[in-house]
């Protein structure tokens, strides 16, 4: 149900049951309808030799490669930042 007031719309009922997926990706891990973690692992291709080195997405050390010993990624509050020119893939569980 939806109202339109003014420029605004007023959301005055909302399925509960059945949200949107982005809405679900903004909940909290723990208040989602099915819980499902933030964290992920992923390969990250280094520029320089091309080899494949697995990286957890919130890594809280510096993540070096194993060939040429570049840094790869550095830890920040929350998700480690990957550094310029790395490619990545999300890998599945």
């Amino acid at each position: 149900l939806t109202y339109v007031m003014g420029l605004q719309n007023v959301i005055l009922a909302k399925d509960l049951l059945h949200p949107s997926p982005e809405e679900e990706k903004r909940r909290h891990k723990k208040k989602r309808l099915v819980q499902s973690p933030n964290s992920y692992f992923m390969d990250v291709k280094c520029p320089g030799c091309y080899k494949i080195t697995t990286v957890f997405s919130h890594a809280q050390t510096v993540v070096l490669c194993v060939g040429c010993s570049t840094v790869l990624c550095q830890p920040t509050g929350g998700k480690a930042r990957l550094t310029e020119g790395c490619s990545f893939r999300r890998k599945q569980h």
